[in-house]
This record gives C-alpha cells, sequence and structure tokens, in this order.
C-alpha cells in the first residue's frame, strides 16, 4: 500500500502556535512506522505516552498504542430545556455532586438496546473518571453561523451540557490485550479482527457512558436535554481501505465538532469544510495542553487562597473539584489558548466557528459522601469550640 516516497506530516498550524518539540520528535518517529501513509497535525498538538496527541494517522495496519486505552473517548453536547434566568450556580453546584459515585440506573437494559452484552463493565456505566474528563454546563454565547445553529436545534441564551469522557475500565481492558503489539496488527489477521470488534464496542459503550453522565446531570439539575453532536476522538475505523488512527483528533466528517477550552475558556462548536482531504476527516478537539501535569504541581495552587480561586472562574463560573491534586494538574494555565487554536483551523481553511460557548459549571470530582460530612462534622465542632471561649 505504501510506497518508497517519504510520509507526508501536513501540519495545521502556524509559527504562532505552541508546539512541544517532544510532539514534533513524535510526528517523526510515528512517520517512519511501518505502513504508515499520511499523517495530520492539528494546534493543539502535543505528547502523548505512546505518540502525538493531537493527530490523524492513515496506515496499512492497526496500530493500537496510537489509541491508547481510552478507546471511544470523545466529547458529547446537549441542549437542556433548563432556561437560563433560572439557573441559581451555587445551588447547581450541590445537585451536580450526584454525579459522583455509581449510575443507580438499569445499565443491562441501555447495553441491550445497543446490542451491546448486558454485563459489559456496567459497573463503571455513567460515570466520568478522570484526568482531563469533566461534564460542563455551558450557555451559548454568541454566533457567526446562525443558520447551522439554527439547525443544531441551539441558539443564543440556550443551556448546554459538554461532556467528555470514554470507555472507563472496558477501554483499558481491550487495550491491555495488545500491549506489546509494537509492530501493529494486519486487519486481516484473527488478532487484527478480534481488537477492531472490541475496539467497536468499546466506542459504542463510551458514547452510550457519555449520554448517560448527561442524563444525570438533567436529572439533577430538574430538566430535559436533547442531544446536538456526539465527537469522539480517539477511535481508528476503516477509510480509502486504509486505518485512520484518530488520537485527540476529532472526527470531523459529521454536522457539529466541540473543540473544548479549559475551565476558564471558551468553547467553540464547529463546521468542518471537508475541502482539505489532507486533514483526513478530523479536526483539533481541543486547546492541547501546554504544560504536562507533572510540572503543573509547582505552577498552580501553591497555596489555599489560590487553589480557592481554582474553583472559580473569570466568567463567575463556579469548578466542582474536590480532588486537590487534580485541581491543579487540570488548572486553565496547564492548557494552551483555544481561541488560538480555532483561529489556526479557520486560517488553514478545516474550520468555521458556529458559537462560543462560555463555562458556567465545571463538574470534574466530589469527595466521597462520608469524607465531606467528617470534613462538615470537624468544621463543626471547631467553631462550637470558637463560640464557648
Amino acid at each position: 500500500m505504501r510506497s518508497d516516497r517519504p510520509v507526508s506530516i501536513h501540519r495545521f498550524y502556524s509559527d504562532r502556535s505552541w508546539i512541544e518539540g517532544t510532539a514534533e520528535d513524535q510526528l517523526e518517529q510515528v512517520a517512519a512506522m511501518r505502513g504508515v501513509i499520511n499523517i495530520a497535525a492539528f494546534p493543539d498538538l502535543h505528547p502523548g505516552k505512546y505518540g502525538p496527541v493531537g493527530s490523524a494517522i492513515l496506515a496499512d495496519r492497526i496500530y493500537p498504542q496510537l489509541i491508547g486505552n481510552d478507546i471511544g473517548c470523545g466529547m458529547s453536547l446537549f441542549v437542556l430545556d433548563l432556561p437560563f434566568r433560572k439557573l441559581r450556580l451555587d445551588k447547581a453546584a450541590q445537585k451536580l455532586r450526584t454525579l459522583e459515585g455509581s449510575w443507580p440506573g438499569d445499565g443491562a437494559a441501555r447495553l441491550n438496546a445497543l446490542d451491546l452484552p448486558e454485563t459489559l463493565h456496567v459497573q463503571a456505566l455513567g460515570t466520568i473518571g478522570g484526568g482531563n474528563h469533566f461534564c460542563e454546563l455551558q450557555v451559548v454565547d454568541a454566533s457567526t453561523e446562525n443558520s447551522a445553529l439554527e439547525m443544531s436545534g441551539l441558539k443564543k441564551g440556550d443551556l448546554a451540557l459538554l461532556v467528555h469522557s470514554g470507555s472507563r475500565s472496558l477501554g483499558t481492558a481491550v487495550f491491555s490485550t495488545v500491549l506489546d503489539r509494537f509492530a501493529g496488527l494486519d486487519p486481516d489477521s484473527a488478532e487484527g479482527q478480534a481488537y477492531w470488534q472490541n475496539h467497536c464496542q468499546a466506542t459504542r459503550w463510551a458514547s452510550l457512558n457519555r449520554t448517560l453522565i448527561a442524563e444525570r446531570a438533567a436529572d439533577a439539575l430538574r430538566c430535559g436535554l436533547k442531544p446536538v453532536t456526539d465527537a469522539p476522538h480517539n477511535m481508528i475505523e476503516f477509510r480509502d481501505g486504509a486505518i485512520l488512527h484518530r488520537k485527540g483528533a476529532a472526527k470531523a466528517d459529521i454536522p457539529l465538532v466541540p473543540l473544548a477550552g479549559s475551565r476558564d475558556a471558551l468553547s467553540y462548536l464547529l463546521v468542518a469544510t471537508r475541502g482539505n482531504q489532507d486533514a483526513l476527516g478530523s479536526l483539533a478537539h481541543g486547546s492541547g495542553r501546554k504544560y504536562d501535569r507533572r510540572s503543573m504541581m509547582g505552577r498552580a495552587g501553591a497555596t489555599r487562597s489560590e487553589r480557592n480561586e481554582l474553583a472559580r472562574t473569570s466568567f463567575g463560573g463556579l469548578v466542582v473539584c474536590e480532588d486537590r491534586q487534580l485541581l491543579i494538574e487540570e488548572a486553565p494555565n496547564a492548557y494552551k489558548d483555544p481561541t488560538r487554536v480555532l483561529n489556526e483551523l479557520v486560517d488553514a481553511g478545516l474550520a468555521k466557528n458556529v458559537a462560543s460557548l462560555k463555562p458556567l459549571l465545571t463538574f470534574k470530582k466530589a469527595a466521597k459522601q462520608e469524607q465531606s460530612t467528617a470534613r462538615q462534622d470537624k468544621k463543626r465542632r471547631l467553631q462550637d469550640r470558637r463560640s464557648r471561649r
């Protein structure tokens, strides 16, 4: 399938983008891998464990490491029927704490409806996970393409949920079976076919998981919801007789693609122009990391007051993240400027901006109820002691 000519790496970013040298090195390393045909790299590019995040790679074989363990990870957007004027952020923050812990619904029925085994990692369904995953309440802040926005069922001032999560323990289990297959898998081999089938299950499971998270959030807020778009960005698919690997690159051959900002930055809703075949039907999926998690421990949240500030945004929004380390690792300055990423995509002729989405409330992790109760009891005891003095 592949000729002797060098692999083309199409970089859809300029010198104005923050791109680490390590990520560029990883692009070259992937280009040298057997059977790689074409690579598209986007302005959210940053180094990953096995390869560059923010890239799409076309090859004649399957490379599970280029996808990793969170198979099917993506972002889903939902519109709520809750009027903005009725929203009380402090109360909403308390209500969304119910997203912590297991989902109490009928997982077997929801899995069966998708022709998935009814016991398929049912215990993890409806859960967000850690890292950069979240459920964010947003408001449609501005629109530049009104017709595209209206076709999606959104309008300025609407409340929406953006959910970022994946296949949780299922993806990890699938990836564990191919951890040592660095040379890739022949898609026609028994092992390649087995991985493909498991991958497809994990991708469908991940999409269902995002829906269940959104349903849990809507139930907590006592409102209804409708899906707007579902854009996976960690997946493989067959394309033009080859295998397309998307690692942190959003599937863009769909009507609308979310581009997530940090919890203190706007997100965007894009329409892919589909004019450039070198983009491999993909777009940037978010702003992309600027600093890795380890280095963030010295860049943010050094004092209690700084950590308290991280629980609020410059938009007047709130952040529910009651894990100190995660709060710091995912601080807004860990990420690139999503507006710069957006502008690079527009300048490259890959996408048009449909609307901006302003963050109001970002849920990442709540403390376990017993821990929260213990802290409240301790606080009350201290207050009682002070009042008796």
